[in-house]
């Protein structure tokens, strides 16, 4: 199985969302995985698991704003593809 390091703001929706099913209600220290890099730099990470790879999230400060705010953000948008959808009208040939 795969193992790939990703910021939040690379994952695609299909990612986002089972970051947000994993995590619904945040995530707390059990939850956090240190890791080193060569630098001696620390990551914090929190996994997500798909079929063929795991994915560790890096944690910053905006992530956990991120969850709480997923699903406002994916209804408007949503809601703005639907209200685009009602005002098309395709053109007469």
């Amino acid at each position: 199985m795969r193992r790939i390091i990703i910021d939040y703001k690379k994952l695609d929706h299909s990612l986002a969302a089972k970051l947000i099913d994993t995590y619904p209600h945040g995530y707390g220290d059990d939850d956090i995985i240190v890791l080193k890099k060569p630098g001696g730099e620390l990551v914090e990470a929190v996994e997500i698991t798909t079929d063929d790879t795991v994915y560790l999230v890096k944690i910053s400060k905006s992530l956990s704003s991120f969850i709480a705010n997923f699903e406002d953000s994916m209804e408007k948008e949503l809601n703005d593809d639907k209200l685009l959808e009602e005002n098309f009208e395709p053109e007469d040939n």
